[in-house]
């Protein structure tokens, strides 16, 4: 078995004679320099364990070259105890963890573990930016546990996909994971479809039926959109949490239940709270261990891998490709719709390809949408960029067309908001095209 590399920086012989030791005898391969400057001349090695204590520069800037310098790889810092601010500011610079000295052999061996799990391949799951890392740490942490978890982020960051790495690399991964989406299913259905209903419960209940929280019992669910939920359901799904036990509509026996609840919305709750649309006492009951997805303009690292991946996951057997131009422009674009557009704009490209190679012609990227600095993608005359625009507003047309006029349909088909739709129409009214009557009424 290859043994894992770990840099070591630690400017006390003494300390770090004694951590060696410890991951030596832990299996791991270590090398040790005493600056931060000599670490970052190192080649790229997996883990970077640095102390706070570096003669020659300050641990947040040490993090921050670092994660400018490689493109893989993950820093732990070793910062005192009484330095509990520079442990945060440590983790904002991009430190994937950090660990408060003095420490156990055991708490320093468990770290690494932890972190080596974060870095194997996850399916369905691309997290490159040490931001993404750093989430995934909590993540980790969490699914040790069995307090309830509550995941925020906005639409299209993969907070499904968040939820299901929990659940997997918990205690739990044998059990059942149950997915609700609690804004799919009219209010007047969600109590039933959580809690089941017995026969006779409401017009239709010709049988009994359990509901999604008994079938997730010695597992996991998961309470997609958990903000739509309606005050009555709230209450419900309180004494859910308090008691470990749900009672079926029409019945009045408790089943007891042994499972793990995760919660996601993209809203703030805090504030739904204080509006009075959400409960305080279920929020805080959800809010145990918070996990932040961050939009995917916040995590740009992700986004030629994400690319990577859906191209594989799409393509149709042939070898294709991101040409220079098209890696320009994704890399530049600010996601609005962050991975779900993402995936929509590759599966789209992979159908407009006219080779081997997706060039940015064929992303078909909203301009108007585009950061200022678009100009910067390299393009062979402003031609080019008309004849961008010009099948760009084609495809729009021919996705009203499909779902007869209806903009919140064609927005997601486009996989963006139905705000930036308007205003792509809008642009399209003042270069001319009359959108009446291309589209008939419907328009």
């Amino acid at each position: 078995m290859t043994k894992t590399s770990i840099l070591l920086v630690e400017p006390k012989d003494e300390l770090a004679h004694t951590i060696i030791k410890v991951l030596e005898q832990s299996g791991y391969k270590i090398t040790h320099v005493r600056t931060g400057r000599s670490a970052l001349l190192e080649t790229s090695t997996p883990i970077t364990l640095v102390s706070s204590d570096l003669p020659d520069m300050c641990v947040r800037e040490f993090v921050h070259c670092h994660n400018k310098k490689a493109e893989t790889g993950v820093v732990i810092a070793i910062v005192e105890q009484n330095q509990g601010v520079l442990a945060a500011e440590t983790m904002k610079a991009g430190a994937t963890d950090y660990l408060l000295r003095p420490f156990e052999s055991r708490q320093l061996v468990s770290l690494l573990r932890r972190v080596e799990v974060v870095g194997k391949p996850i399916a369905n799951l691309v997290a490159t930016s040490w931001r993404s890392k750093q989430v995934l740490q909590l993540a980790h942490r969490a699914a040790c546990t069995k307090a309830s978890v509550l995941i925020t982020g906005e639409s299209g960051t993969g907070k499904e996909v968040l939820a299901r790495y929990v659940h997997q690399h918990s205690p739990r991964v044998s059990g059942p994971f149950i997915a609700v989406n609690c804004a799919a299913i009219p209010e007047s259905m969600l109590e039933a479809v959580l809690f089941g209903h017995v026969k006779g419960a409401f017009t239709g209940a010709t049988h009994s039926q359990s509901g999604k929280f008994e079938e997730a019992d010695q597992g996991t669910i998961f309470l997609d959109e958990i903000g739509e939920m309606s005050p009555s359901v709230q209450a419900k799904l309180l004494r859910v949490l308090q008691e470990r036990e749900v009672e079926r509509v029409g019945s009045h026996k408790a089943v007891q239940l042994d499972i793990r609840v995760i919660a996601a919305t993209n809203k703030d709750l805090r504030k739904e709270v204080k509006n009075g649309h959400f409960r305080e006492d279920l929020y805080y009951r959800l809010d145990v261990l918070p996990l932040h997805w961050p939009p995917l303009r916040e995590r740009s690292d992700d986004i030629l891998p994400i690319s990577q991946f859906f191209i594989s996951k799409y393509q149709d057997g042939s070898q294709c490709h991101l040409s220079h131009d098209a890696t320009v422009a994704l890399s530049q674009y600010h996601w609005p719709g962050n991975i779900r557009e993402l995936e929509n704009v590759i599966q789209r490209a992979l159908v407009m390809r006219h080779g081997d190679y997706i060039t940015a012609l064929d992303l078909m990227l909203p301009v108007e949408l585009l950061n200022s600095d678009y100009d910067a993608v390299p393009s062979k005359s402003m031609g080019h960029v008309e004849i961008k625009k010009q099948a760009e507003y084609q495809y729009i047309l021919e996705k009203l067309r499909h779902y007869g006029g209806n903009r919140t349909k064609t927005a997601n088909a486009l996989g963006v908001t139905t705000r930036a739709l308007r205003y792509k129409l809008a642009a399209m009214r003042e270069q001319g095209i009359d959108l009446q009557s291309a589209l008939g009424s419907a328009a």
